[in-house]
């Protein structure tokens, strides 16, 4: 499975939007955004489909599809959640 190019990217990009937009998430690279000194997402193409690989819990990547819009909009509610609690635990 290959990292997702650009013509891939451009089909995800309301998720790349919101990415760009989180405090202190960094896009090293197109589609490669970091938190830190550790990656947090990255996008691979594949002829089963777009997959994002992404750190829900802060420590290992999992993969979800984010071919359809349904599956972009579950891939942004679950990083949504991750923060808020990655937040709220941080705090203590």
């Amino acid at each position: 499975m290959k990292h997702a190019g650009k013509e891939t990217l451009t089909k995800i990009e309301p998720i790349l939007k919101y990415l760009r937009q989180i405090p202190g998430t960094v896009e090293r690279t197109p589609g490669c955004f970091y938190r830190g000194s550790s990656g947090f997402a990255h996008f691979h193409e594949d002829p089963a489909g777009i997959f994002a690989d992404v750190k829900l819990n802060g420590k290992s990547f999992v993969r979800l599809r984010v071919s359809t819009k349904r599956e972009q909009t579950q891939f942004l509610k679950a990083v949504k959640e991750s923060l808020k609690v990655r937040t709220f635990s941080s705090r203590r």
